[in-house]
Protein backbone atom coordinates (compact mmCIF):
# COMPACT_ATOMS: atom_id res chain seq x y z
CA UNK A 1 0.00 0.00 0.00
CA UNK A 2 0.90 3.76 -0.38
CA UNK A 3 -0.14 5.07 2.76
CA UNK A 4 1.48 4.86 5.93
CA UNK A 5 -0.36 3.32 8.74
CA UNK A 6 -2.61 5.41 10.50
CA UNK A 7 -2.89 5.92 14.14
CA UNK A 8 -5.37 3.59 16.30
CA UNK A 9 -7.93 5.56 17.81
CA UNK A 10 -8.44 5.15 21.50
CA UNK A 11 -11.01 2.30 22.69
CA UNK A 12 -14.44 3.58 22.26
CA UNK A 13 -15.43 1.63 25.80
CA UNK A 14 -12.60 2.52 27.92
CA UNK A 15 -12.78 6.22 26.60
CA UNK A 16 -16.37 6.16 27.77
CA UNK A 17 -15.44 4.73 30.91
CA UNK A 18 -12.21 7.08 31.52
CA UNK A 19 -14.61 10.53 30.42
CA UNK A 20 -17.92 9.69 31.38
CA UNK A 21 -18.56 11.20 34.48
CA UNK A 22 -21.96 12.38 34.23
CA UNK A 23 -21.63 16.16 34.30
CA UNK A 24 -19.01 15.80 31.08
CA UNK A 25 -20.86 13.41 29.44
CA UNK A 26 -23.43 15.62 28.90
CA UNK A 27 -21.07 18.47 27.91
CA UNK A 28 -19.47 16.06 25.69
CA UNK A 29 -22.89 14.81 24.13
CA UNK A 30 -23.85 18.46 23.71
CA UNK A 31 -20.48 18.96 21.15
CA UNK A 32 -21.63 15.85 19.23
CA UNK A 33 -24.55 17.77 18.52
CA UNK A 34 -22.74 20.32 16.30
CA UNK A 35 -24.03 20.17 12.51
CA UNK A 36 -20.58 20.94 12.00
CA UNK A 37 -18.96 17.87 12.62
CA UNK A 38 -21.12 15.93 10.51
CA UNK A 39 -19.26 17.73 7.27
CA UNK A 40 -16.08 16.63 8.14
CA UNK A 41 -15.63 12.53 8.59
CA UNK A 42 -12.40 12.48 10.50
CA UNK A 43 -10.62 9.79 11.85
CA UNK A 44 -8.55 10.06 14.88
CA UNK A 45 -5.32 10.56 13.21
CA UNK A 46 -6.70 13.29 11.60
CA UNK A 47 -8.63 14.78 14.55
CA UNK A 48 -5.35 14.36 17.05
CA UNK A 49 -3.04 16.88 15.13
CA UNK A 50 -6.15 19.79 14.94
CA UNK A 51 -7.27 22.21 17.83
CA UNK A 52 -10.06 21.02 19.87
CA UNK A 53 -13.33 23.01 20.96
CA UNK A 54 -12.39 25.15 24.13
CA UNK A 55 -12.58 22.75 27.22
CA UNK A 56 -11.92 19.54 25.62
CA UNK A 57 -8.81 17.78 25.15
CA UNK A 58 -8.31 15.33 22.03
CA UNK A 59 -9.93 12.25 23.74
CA UNK A 60 -12.94 14.15 24.53
CA UNK A 61 -13.35 15.51 21.76
CA UNK A 62 -13.14 12.44 19.62
CA UNK A 63 -15.47 10.82 22.11
CA UNK A 64 -18.09 13.53 21.44
CA UNK A 65 -17.27 12.41 17.70
CA UNK A 66 -18.23 8.91 18.27
CA UNK A 67 -21.11 9.09 20.75
CA UNK A 68 -22.59 11.18 18.02
CA UNK A 69 -21.83 8.50 15.24
CA UNK A 70 -22.35 5.81 16.73
CA UNK A 71 -26.39 5.91 16.82
CA UNK A 72 -26.24 6.31 12.65
CA UNK A 73 -24.30 3.39 12.22
CA UNK A 74 -25.67 0.94 10.32
CA UNK A 75 -24.32 -3.37 10.36
CA UNK A 76 -23.69 -5.50 6.73
CA UNK A 77 -22.94 -8.73 6.85
CA UNK A 78 -19.23 -8.26 6.34
CA UNK A 79 -17.46 -9.44 9.25
CA UNK A 80 -14.22 -8.96 10.23
CA UNK A 81 -11.59 -11.86 11.25
CA UNK A 82 -13.18 -11.86 15.04
CA UNK A 83 -16.88 -11.91 13.88
CA UNK A 84 -17.79 -8.37 14.63
CA UNK A 85 -19.38 -6.42 11.66
CA UNK A 86 -18.79 -3.84 9.18
CA UNK A 87 -20.78 -0.56 9.65
CA UNK A 88 -21.31 2.55 7.66
CA UNK A 89 -23.24 6.04 7.84
CA UNK A 90 -24.52 8.21 5.02
CA UNK A 91 -23.58 11.99 6.29
CA UNK A 92 -25.96 14.63 4.72
CA UNK A 93 -23.27 16.13 2.33
CA UNK A 94 -23.14 12.53 0.72
CA UNK A 95 -26.87 12.25 0.11
CA UNK A 96 -26.18 15.49 -1.45
CA UNK A 97 -23.75 13.43 -3.81
CA UNK A 98 -25.90 10.38 -4.17
CA UNK A 99 -28.57 12.33 -5.22
CA UNK A 100 -26.75 14.22 -8.19
CA UNK A 101 -25.33 10.61 -9.03
CA UNK A 102 -28.76 9.92 -9.96
CA UNK A 103 -29.80 12.39 -11.53
CA UNK A 104 -26.42 11.98 -13.87
CA UNK A 105 -27.81 8.75 -15.42
CA UNK A 106 -30.92 10.76 -16.87
CA UNK A 107 -28.34 14.01 -18.14
CA UNK A 108 -25.88 11.81 -20.43
CA UNK A 109 -23.06 14.01 -22.55
CA UNK A 110 -25.31 14.38 -25.92
CA UNK A 111 -22.62 12.88 -27.60
CA UNK A 112 -23.36 10.10 -25.31
CA UNK A 113 -26.59 8.97 -26.09
CA UNK A 114 -25.86 9.54 -30.10
CA UNK A 115 -25.41 6.11 -31.66
CA UNK A 116 -22.68 7.72 -34.11
CA UNK A 117 -20.17 8.74 -31.48
CA UNK A 118 -21.41 7.08 -28.22
CA UNK A 119 -19.28 3.74 -29.03
CA UNK A 120 -16.30 5.95 -29.76
CA UNK A 121 -16.75 7.12 -25.94
CA UNK A 122 -17.85 3.92 -24.67
CA UNK A 123 -14.76 1.85 -26.41
CA UNK A 124 -12.41 5.05 -25.20
CA UNK A 125 -13.64 4.45 -21.72
CA UNK A 126 -12.81 0.73 -21.56
CA UNK A 127 -9.45 1.21 -22.73
CA UNK A 128 -8.72 4.47 -20.16
CA UNK A 129 -10.36 1.70 -16.99
CA UNK A 130 -8.17 -1.22 -18.65
CA UNK A 131 -4.77 0.62 -18.72
CA UNK A 132 -5.11 2.91 -15.31
CA UNK A 133 -6.59 -0.48 -13.65
CA UNK A 134 -3.54 -2.52 -14.67
CA UNK A 135 -1.08 0.25 -14.00
CA UNK A 136 -2.49 0.10 -10.09
CA UNK A 137 -1.32 -3.35 -10.04
CA UNK A 138 2.14 -2.45 -11.74
CA UNK A 139 2.10 -2.89 -15.23
CA UNK A 140 4.39 -0.28 -17.02
CA UNK A 141 3.33 1.06 -20.47
CA UNK A 142 2.61 4.35 -21.89
CA UNK A 143 -1.32 4.74 -23.16
CA UNK A 144 0.13 5.02 -26.74
CA UNK A 145 1.75 1.46 -26.62
CA UNK A 146 -1.23 0.03 -25.16
CA UNK A 147 -4.00 1.72 -26.99
CA UNK A 148 -2.12 0.73 -30.14
CA UNK A 149 -2.07 -2.62 -29.01
CA UNK A 150 -5.78 -2.88 -28.15
CA UNK A 151 -6.82 -1.53 -31.48
CA UNK A 152 -4.67 -3.41 -33.88
CA UNK A 153 -5.57 -6.32 -31.85
CA UNK A 154 -1.52 -7.71 -31.81
CA UNK A 155 -0.51 -9.91 -29.40
CA UNK A 156 0.55 -8.73 -25.89
CA UNK A 157 4.59 -8.29 -25.70
CA UNK A 158 5.01 -8.60 -22.15
CA UNK A 159 3.01 -9.36 -18.65
CA UNK A 160 1.95 -5.62 -18.10
CA UNK A 161 0.58 -5.79 -21.54
CA UNK A 162 -1.07 -9.14 -20.77
CA UNK A 163 -3.05 -7.42 -17.59
CA UNK A 164 -4.56 -4.59 -19.80
CA UNK A 165 -5.74 -6.52 -22.54
CA UNK A 166 -7.26 -9.03 -19.72
CA UNK A 167 -8.60 -5.81 -18.39
CA UNK A 168 -10.28 -4.18 -21.83
CA UNK A 169 -11.51 -7.83 -22.19
CA UNK A 170 -13.05 -8.12 -18.64
CA UNK A 171 -14.64 -4.86 -19.08
CA UNK A 172 -15.85 -5.71 -21.93
CA UNK A 173 -17.70 -8.82 -20.58
CA UNK A 174 -19.05 -7.06 -17.68
CA UNK A 175 -21.05 -5.03 -20.40
CA UNK A 176 -22.56 -8.18 -21.44
CA UNK A 177 -23.51 -10.30 -18.14
CA UNK A 178 -24.32 -6.96 -16.43
CA UNK A 179 -28.17 -8.42 -16.41
CA UNK A 180 -26.93 -11.44 -14.24
CA UNK A 181 -27.32 -11.85 -10.66
CA UNK A 182 -23.44 -12.31 -9.08
CA UNK A 183 -22.66 -15.75 -8.00
CA UNK A 184 -19.25 -17.09 -6.66
CA UNK A 185 -19.42 -18.78 -10.48
CA UNK A 186 -19.41 -15.40 -12.26
CA UNK A 187 -16.68 -13.88 -9.68
CA UNK A 188 -14.21 -16.89 -10.18
CA UNK A 189 -15.07 -16.11 -14.12
CA UNK A 190 -13.99 -12.83 -13.44
CA UNK A 191 -10.71 -13.48 -11.94
CA UNK A 192 -9.97 -15.92 -14.71
CA UNK A 193 -10.38 -12.81 -17.45
CA UNK A 194 -8.09 -10.91 -15.25
CA UNK A 195 -5.29 -13.03 -14.67
CA UNK A 196 -5.31 -14.74 -18.09
CA UNK A 197 -1.62 -15.47 -18.58
CA UNK A 198 -0.22 -13.25 -15.47
CA UNK A 199 -0.09 -15.43 -12.77
CA UNK A 200 3.21 -17.36 -11.55
CA UNK A 201 0.97 -20.30 -10.64
CA UNK A 202 -1.96 -20.46 -13.86
CA UNK A 203 -3.80 -22.59 -12.06
CA UNK A 204 -4.41 -20.84 -9.42
CA UNK A 205 -6.82 -18.57 -11.98
CA UNK A 206 -10.36 -18.53 -10.72
CA UNK A 207 -9.74 -20.52 -7.61
CA UNK A 208 -9.71 -19.49 -3.80
CA UNK A 209 -6.45 -19.11 -2.46
CA UNK A 210 -5.08 -22.80 -0.52
CA UNK A 211 -4.60 -22.51 3.29
CA UNK A 212 -0.94 -22.68 2.71
CA UNK A 213 -1.09 -19.88 0.87
CA UNK A 214 0.70 -16.84 2.75
CA UNK A 215 -1.06 -13.25 1.65
CA UNK A 216 -0.45 -10.47 3.59
CA UNK A 217 -0.27 -7.03 2.59
CA UNK A 218 2.74 -5.33 3.73
CA UNK A 219 5.46 -2.39 2.89
CA UNK A 220 8.69 -2.86 1.65
CA UNK A 221 10.07 -2.90 5.37
CA UNK A 222 7.96 -5.85 5.74
CA UNK A 223 5.50 -3.84 8.27
CA UNK A 224 2.15 -5.34 7.40
CA UNK A 225 -1.17 -3.62 7.17
CA UNK A 226 -3.75 -5.92 6.09
CA UNK A 227 -3.80 -9.72 6.91
CA UNK A 228 -7.27 -11.28 5.04
CA UNK A 229 -9.49 -13.77 6.72
CA UNK A 230 -7.93 -17.47 6.57
CA UNK A 231 -8.76 -19.66 3.63
CA UNK A 232 -10.96 -21.79 5.32
CA UNK A 233 -13.83 -18.79 5.86
CA UNK A 234 -13.52 -18.15 1.74
CA UNK A 235 -16.30 -19.87 0.38
CA UNK A 236 -18.76 -19.03 3.19
CA UNK A 237 -17.87 -15.07 2.92
CA UNK A 238 -18.23 -15.37 -0.92
CA UNK A 239 -21.65 -16.87 -1.21
CA UNK A 240 -22.25 -14.20 1.52
CA UNK A 241 -21.08 -11.33 -1.04
CA UNK A 242 -22.98 -12.56 -3.41
CA UNK A 243 -26.28 -11.93 -1.65
CA UNK A 244 -25.17 -9.15 -0.35
CA UNK A 245 -24.50 -8.26 -4.13
CA UNK A 246 -27.94 -9.48 -5.14
CA UNK A 247 -29.38 -7.40 -2.73
CA UNK A 248 -30.89 -10.38 -0.43
CA UNK A 249 -29.08 -9.16 2.80
CA UNK A 250 -29.08 -6.99 4.77
CA UNK A 251 -32.88 -6.03 5.44
CA UNK A 252 -32.69 -2.35 4.53
CA UNK A 253 -32.36 -0.27 1.59
CA UNK A 254 -28.41 0.22 0.89
CA UNK A 255 -28.37 2.95 -2.12
CA UNK A 256 -27.11 0.85 -5.26
CA UNK A 257 -23.73 3.10 -5.49
CA UNK A 258 -23.15 2.40 -1.84
CA UNK A 259 -23.64 -1.03 -2.01
CA UNK A 260 -21.63 -0.94 -5.00
CA UNK A 261 -18.59 0.70 -2.90
CA UNK A 262 -19.05 -1.62 0.03
CA UNK A 263 -18.70 -4.61 -2.26
CA UNK A 264 -15.67 -3.42 -4.23
CA UNK A 265 -14.01 -3.06 -0.49
CA UNK A 266 -15.17 -6.94 0.48
CA UNK A 267 -13.48 -8.42 -1.87
CA UNK A 268 -10.67 -6.68 -1.53
CA UNK A 269 -10.78 -7.30 2.10
CA UNK A 270 -11.08 -11.36 1.65
CA UNK A 271 -8.26 -11.39 -0.49
CA UNK A 272 -9.56 -14.53 -1.59
CA UNK A 273 -6.84 -15.25 -4.82
CA UNK A 274 -3.29 -15.00 -4.68
CA UNK A 275 -3.35 -12.11 -7.02
CA UNK A 276 -5.55 -10.02 -8.98
CA UNK A 277 -7.75 -9.01 -5.91
CA UNK A 278 -7.50 -5.15 -6.74
CA UNK A 279 -8.26 -5.91 -10.37
CA UNK A 280 -11.47 -8.49 -9.53
CA UNK A 281 -13.07 -5.68 -7.29
CA UNK A 282 -13.20 -3.06 -9.44
CA UNK A 283 -14.55 -5.03 -12.00
CA UNK A 284 -17.52 -6.45 -9.45
CA UNK A 285 -17.83 -2.16 -8.52
CA UNK A 286 -18.53 -1.60 -12.19
CA UNK A 287 -21.13 -4.87 -12.40
CA UNK A 288 -22.86 -3.74 -9.57
CA UNK A 289 -22.88 0.17 -10.78
CA UNK A 290 -24.35 -1.31 -14.69
CA UNK A 291 -26.47 -4.04 -13.05
CA UNK A 292 -28.44 -1.55 -11.23
CA UNK A 293 -28.95 0.68 -14.77
CA UNK A 294 -26.05 3.47 -13.99
CA UNK A 295 -25.57 3.92 -17.72
CA UNK A 296 -22.54 6.16 -17.08
CA UNK A 297 -20.00 3.90 -15.20
CA UNK A 298 -19.60 2.26 -19.15
CA UNK A 299 -17.86 5.67 -19.80
CA UNK A 300 -16.20 6.68 -16.83
CA UNK A 301 -12.95 5.49 -14.94
CA UNK A 302 -12.36 5.18 -12.03
CA UNK A 303 -9.21 3.94 -11.79
CA UNK A 304 -7.40 7.04 -14.11
CA UNK A 305 -8.33 8.88 -10.34
CA UNK A 306 -7.32 6.34 -8.16
CA UNK A 307 -3.84 5.81 -10.05
CA UNK A 308 -3.52 9.73 -9.55
CA UNK A 309 -4.08 9.33 -5.78
CA UNK A 310 -3.31 5.80 -4.67
CA UNK A 311 -2.40 7.06 -1.12
CA UNK A 312 -6.05 8.27 -0.86
CA UNK A 313 -7.52 4.58 -1.62
CA UNK A 314 -5.09 3.30 0.51
CA UNK A 315 -5.51 5.36 3.74
CA UNK A 316 -9.68 5.01 3.48
CA UNK A 317 -8.87 1.52 3.67
CA UNK A 318 -6.80 1.63 6.45
CA UNK A 319 -8.88 3.95 8.21
CA UNK A 320 -11.82 1.71 7.94
CA UNK A 321 -9.80 -0.84 9.62
CA UNK A 322 -8.22 0.55 12.41
CA UNK A 323 -11.38 2.65 13.69
CA UNK A 324 -14.22 -0.43 14.57
CA UNK A 325 -14.48 -1.76 11.29
CA UNK A 326 -16.30 1.92 9.99
CA UNK A 327 -16.69 1.49 6.45
CA UNK A 328 -17.82 5.33 5.92
CA UNK A 329 -14.49 6.43 5.56
CA UNK A 330 -14.01 3.81 2.07
CA UNK A 331 -17.73 5.00 1.17
CA UNK A 332 -16.87 8.87 1.22
CA UNK A 333 -13.62 8.26 -0.64
CA UNK A 334 -14.79 6.32 -3.15
CA UNK A 335 -17.63 8.85 -3.66
CA UNK A 336 -15.16 11.34 -4.04
CA UNK A 337 -13.26 9.25 -6.57
CA UNK A 338 -16.37 9.00 -9.03
CA UNK A 339 -17.36 12.40 -8.53
CA UNK A 340 -13.89 13.42 -9.91
CA UNK A 341 -14.23 10.44 -12.72
CA UNK A 342 -17.52 11.73 -13.63
CA UNK A 343 -16.43 15.73 -14.03
CA UNK A 344 -13.40 14.23 -15.89
CA UNK A 345 -15.98 12.48 -18.49
CA UNK A 346 -17.96 15.33 -18.79
CA UNK A 347 -15.12 17.74 -19.74
CA UNK A 348 -13.07 15.14 -22.11
CA UNK A 349 -16.76 15.31 -23.72
CA UNK A 350 -16.52 19.05 -23.88
CA UNK A 351 -13.18 19.10 -24.93
CA UNK A 352 -13.63 16.68 -28.24
CA UNK A 353 -16.59 18.42 -29.18
CA UNK A 354 -14.72 21.62 -29.04
CA UNK A 355 -12.26 19.94 -31.20
CA UNK A 356 -14.29 18.69 -33.78
CA UNK A 357 -15.92 21.64 -34.10
CA UNK A 358 -13.02 24.09 -34.11
CA UNK A 359 -11.39 21.65 -36.87
CA UNK A 360 -14.46 21.54 -39.19
CA UNK A 361 -14.92 25.13 -39.24
CA UNK A 362 -11.45 25.42 -40.14
CA UNK A 363 -11.32 22.75 -42.69
CA UNK A 364 -15.13 22.87 -43.84
CA UNK A 365 -13.70 19.91 -45.88
CA UNK A 366 -14.43 17.77 -42.87
CA UNK A 367 -18.09 18.45 -42.70
CA UNK A 368 -18.57 15.94 -45.44
CA UNK A 369 -17.40 12.85 -43.80
CA UNK A 370 -18.62 10.92 -40.97
CA UNK A 371 -18.04 11.03 -37.37
CA UNK A 372 -15.49 8.37 -37.64
CA UNK A 373 -13.50 9.95 -40.16
CA UNK A 374 -13.42 13.04 -38.75
CA UNK A 375 -12.15 11.86 -35.69
CA UNK A 376 -9.52 9.84 -37.24
CA UNK A 377 -8.61 12.88 -39.88
CA UNK A 378 -8.18 14.84 -35.68
CA UNK A 379 -6.07 11.98 -34.83
CA UNK A 380 -3.95 11.93 -38.07
CA UNK A 381 -3.03 15.49 -37.59
CA UNK A 382 -1.80 15.34 -34.25
CA UNK A 383 0.45 11.87 -35.10
CA UNK A 384 1.89 12.51 -38.60
CA UNK A 385 2.98 9.38 -40.46
CA UNK A 386 0.43 7.29 -37.88
CA UNK A 387 -0.46 3.76 -39.08
CA UNK A 388 -4.30 2.52 -39.21
CA UNK A 389 -5.68 -0.66 -40.45
CA UNK A 390 -9.09 -1.45 -40.91
CA UNK A 391 -9.04 -3.92 -37.67
CA UNK A 392 -7.72 -0.90 -35.54
CA UNK A 393 -10.64 1.49 -37.03
CA UNK A 394 -13.31 -0.83 -36.70
CA UNK A 395 -12.11 -1.85 -32.58
CA UNK A 396 -11.97 1.96 -31.85
CA UNK A 397 -15.19 2.69 -32.80
CA UNK A 398 -16.99 -0.54 -32.61
CA UNK A 399 -18.54 -0.83 -36.19
CA UNK A 400 -18.44 -4.12 -38.35
CA UNK A 401 -15.15 -4.73 -40.88
CA UNK A 402 -17.32 -3.23 -43.76
CA UNK A 403 -17.87 -0.13 -42.48
CA UNK A 404 -14.74 -0.09 -41.00
CA UNK A 405 -13.07 -1.18 -44.59
CA UNK A 406 -15.12 1.73 -46.47
CA UNK A 407 -14.59 4.68 -44.08
CA UNK A 408 -10.79 4.04 -44.94
CA UNK A 409 -10.85 3.20 -48.59
CA UNK A 410 -12.87 6.46 -48.74
CA UNK A 411 -10.39 8.50 -46.93
CA UNK A 412 -7.99 6.64 -49.75
CA UNK A 413 -9.13 7.68 -52.77
CA UNK A 414 -9.21 11.44 -51.83
CA UNK A 415 -5.31 11.00 -51.23
CA UNK A 416 -5.77 11.59 -47.74
CA UNK A 417 -4.87 8.17 -46.80
CA UNK A 418 -2.21 6.19 -48.49
CA UNK A 419 -1.96 2.30 -48.17
CA UNK A 420 0.82 -0.57 -48.58
CA UNK A 421 0.27 -3.90 -47.60
CA UNK A 422 1.47 -5.93 -44.75
CA UNK A 423 1.38 -9.82 -45.29
CA UNK A 424 -2.44 -9.92 -45.83
CA UNK A 425 -3.43 -6.79 -43.90
CA UNK A 426 -3.66 -3.56 -45.57
CA UNK A 427 -2.09 -0.62 -43.84
CA UNK A 428 -3.28 2.91 -44.06
CA UNK A 429 -0.54 5.71 -43.32
CA UNK A 430 -1.43 9.54 -43.00
CA UNK A 431 0.78 11.88 -45.08
CA UNK A 432 2.46 14.54 -43.92
CA UNK A 433 1.08 17.02 -45.80
CA UNK A 434 -2.86 16.18 -44.82
CA UNK A 435 -3.67 19.62 -43.49
CA UNK A 436 -2.43 20.73 -46.96
CA UNK A 437 -4.40 18.07 -48.12
CA UNK A 438 -7.55 18.81 -47.07
CA UNK A 439 -7.70 22.55 -47.68
CA UNK A 440 -7.15 21.81 -51.62
CA UNK A 441 -9.73 19.38 -51.03
CA UNK A 442 -11.65 22.39 -49.33
CA UNK A 443 -10.93 24.52 -52.40
CA UNK A 444 -12.14 22.50 -55.04
CA UNK A 445 -15.18 21.24 -53.23
CA UNK A 446 -15.12 17.25 -52.60
CA UNK A 447 -16.10 15.17 -55.56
Amino acid sequence: MAARKPFKPPDFTKLLQKKGEPGNLARITQLAADPSLARDYWHWDALRHRTPPDGLDHEGWWLGIKLQRQGQLRPVPLLDKEGKPFRFLIPDSALEQLHNMDRDVDGLPAPITRPPTRDQYLVRSLIEEAITSSQLEGAVTTREVAKEMIRSGRPPRDRSEQMILNNYLTMQHITEIKGRNLTPGLVFDLHRLVTEKTLDDPSAAGCLRRGDEKCVLADWEGEVYHEPPPAEQLESRLRAMCEFANGQTPDFFIHPVVRGIILHFWLAYDHPFVDGNGRTARALFYWAMLHHDFWLFEFVSISSILLKAPAQYARSFLYTETDDNDLTYFVLEQMRVIRRATDELHGYVERKTSEVRELESQLGALRTFNRRQVELIRHALKHPSQEYTIESHRKSHSVVYETARTDLLQLHALKLLGVSKRGKAMVFTAPADLAERLKKLEKKGRP
